[in-house]
């Protein structure tokens, strides 16, 4: 862990208390920054983690809200459900939506403000399947990005995410899910936009983007 976030993670997990103790759901953890490049950019010398609750977890097929937001973009990412041995058990297909709101050299106040998080849906879980080879993101069903997965170590992200939590004064339980990290370059979405992610062997997940209120599960 970064010695730069070691306090702004402490902050934003108080944060993560707080929305527990105002009933939302644990829902897992995000990792952040999980490319050399944006850790290059941030000053950072390795991936940063932040926190996953039913307050931003969007249904399938839901309508995701743009107003309000500075630089909305969608990300492909791998979903890791994490067993009672702190083992990946199964794997799915998920998106984040991330609001690109500071440069990355405010790594700080990204980390205190949950590296711009601000909404993720799931896949269905499957169990024993291995990684994706590649990655899509499709918006109105034209590749926006595709990237081929050069590799995807599932305990090598479930023990940085369990020590990072360990240095802020939490940890990895059975049962969090991990959203494991970006697989392509972000995507900038609009109004009206219809926004897919592929990922091989995991399927598709989608969502729609609007103006109206969000659909969110019950917290």
């Amino acid at each position: 862990m970064d010695p730069r976030v070691i306090g702004p993670t402490e902050s934003q997990l108080e944060r993560w208390r707080a929305e527990l103790e105002g009933g939302a759901e644990r829902i897992g953890w995000k990792v952040g920054f999980n490319s050399p490049s944006a850790q290059q950019q941030a000053g950072i010398s390795a991936p940063v983690v932040g926190y996953l609750t039913s307050t931003t977890l969007l249904p399938y097929g839901a309508h995701l809200p743009l107003d309000g937001g500075t630089r909305l973009m969608v990300e492909p990412e791998v979903a890791i459900e994490v067993g009672e041995k702190l083992q990946a058990v199964a794997l799915a297909a998920a998106i984040e939506v991330v609001d690109v709101d500071a440069p990355f050299s405010e790594i700080e106040q990204i980390v205190e403000g949950n590296i711009f998080h601000r909404g993720f849906l799931l896949g269905d879980f499957r169990a024993g399947y291995p990684p994706p080879r590649s990655a899509a993101v499709l918006v109105n069903g034209e590749d926006r990005e595709r990237e081929t997965v050069e590799s995807f170590d599932s305990a090598a992200i479930i023990a940085l995410v369990a020590e990072t939590l360990a240095v802020a004064g939490e940890a990895l339980v059975p049962g969090d899910n991990i959203l494991a990290g970006a697989l392509t370059p972000p995507v900038e979405v609009s109004p009206g936009d219809r926004v897919g992610i592929q990922l091989d062997n995991l399927g598709m997940v989608q969502l729609l983007c609007k103006g109206g209120p969000q659909e969110r599960t019950a917290p």
